[in-house]
């Protein structure tokens, strides 16, 4: 099994990491300061709600939100930086942003009591369908062993898309997995492609080969001096001679 260096693991880590950095920050300032920062989240089809397009992943309500959200957010981030490297960027950005617009057109909000959504779930549904249907669209072995962790790993983390529980933003979690897998389609020519082995013809055997072109050479060398020992054959054909028939002796 291959051994990730640690200059490699923080090289694909650095990014997710410092969203987190981030988002831990926002959240002690809100906690310490009572900031009420949740009215910057999605507040959905109103044009002050605009704003949490932007805003809204970096915000939480709790510590238990945050810590739940942290540890996913890390791992598939960095699957995405170190599978994806050459469409990392433009991937998680599509997905921020289609996902937010989503939300902001589609999520629930009530003319009495504004509702918010907010927090990183909705980044971590479409980075795990991302990952997921990425492997699958491009029909890459390796990636798509990558799709069978997230699925073992996440898989139960689908129930989020269904209004079960109604104070979670489950409009978040739905469009940020439609979202995850328009962009893996979207690039399923870009990135990382499955590797087509030819494999080569069979290479001659260059010392039988010699053996042959040796044996034929002495065949024809043996071949040459018969003839030259003997150039023509004489074929003698003998025929007896007749004899005079002799007349009986009389007595």
């Amino acid at each position: 099994m291959r051994k990730f260096p640690l200059s490699e693991l923080l090289s694909v880590a650095k990014y997710p990491l410092l969203f987190l950095a981030v988002c831990w920050g926002v959240f002690f300032a809100d906690t310490y300061f009572d900031l009420d920062l949740y009215r910057f989240g999605v507040n959905p089809r109103t044009i002050s709600g605009l704003k949490g397009i932007l805003f809204s992943p970096f915000i939480h309500a709790d510590l238990n939100h945050i810590l739940n959200n942290s540890i996913p957010v890390l791992i598939l981030g960095s699957m995405i930086f170190y599978f994806y490297k050459p469409i990392a960027f433009s991937s998680i950005f599509w997905i921020y942003i289609i996902s937010g617009i989503w939300l902001w057109v589609g999520g629930r909000n009530s003319d009495v009591i504004p509702n918010y959504h907010f927090g990183a779930s909705t980044l971590i549904y479409g980075f795990s369908t991302f990952l997921f249907f990425s492997g699958v669209f491009r029909k890459h072995k390796q990636l798509m062993m990558v799709s069978a962790f997230v699925v073992f790993t996440y898989g139960s983390i689908t129930w989020g898309i269904f209004p079960i529980d109604r104070t979670i933003s489950w409009e978040g979690h739905l469009f940020g997995s439609i979202s995850g897998i328009l962009v893996a389609y979207s690039y399923r020519k870009e990135g990382p492609q499955p590797v087509n082995y030819v494999w080569p013809e069979e290479e001659p055997d260059l010392e039988a080969e010699y053996n042959r072109q040796i044996e034929l050479e002495k065949m024809m060398e043996e071949q040459a001096n018969k003839s030259s020992l003997d150039p023509f054959h004489i074929v003698y054909h003998y025929k007896p001679s007749e004899e005079p028939d002799t007349p009986e002796s009389k007595e």
